[in-house]
């Protein structure tokens, strides 16, 4: 199977062409946002980090960022800097050279002289950037260069009795193909994950699976908080999603059936084919975000309840298992489940309509949140600023 696909000089394979606009710390955001908006073709984040934040801390948003930069969605990168901000430019442009070989450039505050020289030089830099990139053309990609996150937001019970089995249809259609799946949320294992372990492709990888978890669950013992205080969420609950154990035996179905072949953490590229874990958080925006920086080029995301989160970067295709949320929400939904629930199709007979709109995004169609505009971002930390 194959898409028409951007095959970058690092060797992987992008479904879109964008020219990233990177602010390295909360202080640059906004003048790399205005930069952004005065030149089409270019996508900005925001960040909230970069300073006033312990190693650890910084060493989070450096890897998010500089992943986000290296995802083959990315043509080439300006990075827009303060000056006195911690995430130092040469030590971002290390982090991304060590990554991928595509171009990035940098235009700093400080060093420019003002807010107005930074956005005229920003300006130049992005719009020849975006000039060079438009050069690129699609080639026939194979689909075993996809990466897909997958990921679950405002679930209700259709999400595991139908959504989300749909999904594990797709991880194991594209498992068999070559390509690979991520399922993350490390979080919403807990109850599970003796289930989910049991795939593991080696003892080693079913070990890590449980470790995960357990790890989780000790950071916030740690500090006194329970992770059951703020999962599952209200709506969750309200919805029928009564325990964190009923929610992640939804969870899981995302995995498929097929061996899980890796244990990744958040900033570390995904280097392998087939099913993977992917160690992060539950808060959506920022678990689609930690998939993006590793590679991923598009996210499956189901949800009961709805929720318009997109991504700068990379699609969120969003899929319900409930018609009345399809119907009502129709604006930010892109594929209805729930005739499974209603027998009139099986899993399977969905997973393969849903393939067909994969590749169809592949090939440049627009999800409903990227046609809105749907940029969030979050990138998870350890403690309190500095």
């Amino acid at each position: 199977m194959n898409f028409s696909g951007y095959k970058r000089s690092d060797g992987r394979v992008g479904i879109r062409n964008h020219v990233l606009i990177i602010p390295t710390c909360a202080c640059s955001s906004d003048v790399a946002r205005k930069i952004a908006s005065q030149v089409p073709g270019t996508v900005c984040i925001n960040n909230q980090n970069g300073c006033g934040q312990v190693k650890g801390d910084l060493r989070i948003t450096l890897e998010l960022v500089s992943g986000l930069a290296a995802n083959p969605n990315v043509y080439s990168t300006l990075a827009v800097g303060l000056g006195c901000e911690s995430m130092q430019y040469g030590m971002l442009k290390g982090r991304i050279e060590s990554l991928t070989n595509k171009p990035i450039d940098f235009v700093g505050i400080q060093k420019e002289g003002g807010i107005r020289n930074t956005l005229d030089k920003g300006v130049a830099i992005a719009k020849k950037m975006v000039e060079d990139a438009s050069k690129c053309v699609r080639e026939k990609c194979d689909i075993s260069s996809l990466i897909l996150g997958t990921n679950c937001g405002a679930s209700d019970p259709t999400s595991g009795l139908s959504a989300n089995l749909v999904v594990g249809d797709i991880s194991d259609r594209l498992s068999d193909l070559g390509a690979t799946t991520v399922i993350s949320e490390t979080p919403e294992f807990v109850g599970a994950e003796h289930v989910l372990a049991k795939q593991g492709a080696t003892p080693e990888i079913s070990e890590r699976i449980i470790g995960i978890v357990h790890d989780f669950e000790e950071r916030l013992g740690a500090i006194g908080e329970s992770l059951r205080e703020g999962n599952p969420s209200p709506g969750n609950i309200a919805s029928g999603v009564t325990t964190l154990e009923e929610k992640s035996l939804g969870c899981i179905h995302k995995a498929g059936t097929r061996p899980i072949q890796g244990v990744f953490f958040p900033g570390q590229m995904i280097d392998v084919h087939g099913t993977v874990v992917m160690d992060t958080v539950a808060y959506d925006i920022a678990s689609v975000a930690d998939m993006t920086a590793a590679g991923s080029q598009m996210t499956l995301f189901t949800t009961g309840l709805g929720n318009p989160v997109g991504n700068a970067i990379a699609p969120v295709l969003k899929i319900t298992g409930n018609h009345r949320t399809f119907e009502w929400n129709n604006d930010f939904m892109d594929f209805d489940t729930s005739d499974s629930i209603a027998n009139k199709k099986t899993v399977h007979e969905l997973g393969g309509e849903l393939l067909d709109l994969i590749v169809e995004v592949c090939n440049g169609k627009q999800v409903k949140a990227e046609e809105w505009g749907m940029t969030e971002i979050a990138i998870n930390r350890l403690c309190t600023f500095a």
